[in-house]
């Protein structure tokens, strides 16, 4: 998937395999089985080509994360304690990008959630029973 990805376009057999070789020996039909493979789990699309096929991403690298980061906490039986050792692991980078997400998922209109603990009170408009209104958010 990482060759999919990273030329963001499909790609046949060939090319994996010829960028695969660059690092070390492998065989045409083990590429070949892989991207079969991928395909069957539903990872790729394929489009024939000639006597070959064109092998494109399904979704992208970042929703393939985000779907393991769910599957992980989602099994989890605590996930806030889950998510509390997740973001003890982060770096300070990590946790930036993780501070940007939020303001993105969240929106212009939210408040971040530091104002509405600072001032313990939500804001003006804002009714503090209405996170269903939210999407639970």
């Amino acid at each position: 998937m990482t060759r999919v990805w990273k030329w963001n376009r499909p790609v046949t057999v060939r090319e994996v395999l010829e960028d695969l070789q660059q690092e070390r020996s492998i065989a045409y039909t083990t590429v070949m089985t892989v991207l079969d493979n991928l395909h069957q789990k539903g990872w790729v699309r394929r489009e024939a080509e000639g006597r070959a096929y064109r092998y494109e991403a399904v979704s992208t690298r970042a929703a393939y994360a985000a779907a393991l980061m769910n599957d992980a906490w989602s099994q989890s039986d605590n996930p806030a304690a889950a998510l509390v050792a997740f973001f003890g692991m982060m770096s300070e980078e990590q946790r930036q990008s993780l501070r940007d997400a939020v303001r993105i998922v969240q929106g212009p209109d939210r408040p971040e959630p530091q104002e509405e603990r600072e001032g313990g009170e939500a804001p003006q408009g804002e009714n503090p029973g209405s996170m269903a209104d939210h999407g639970g958010r």
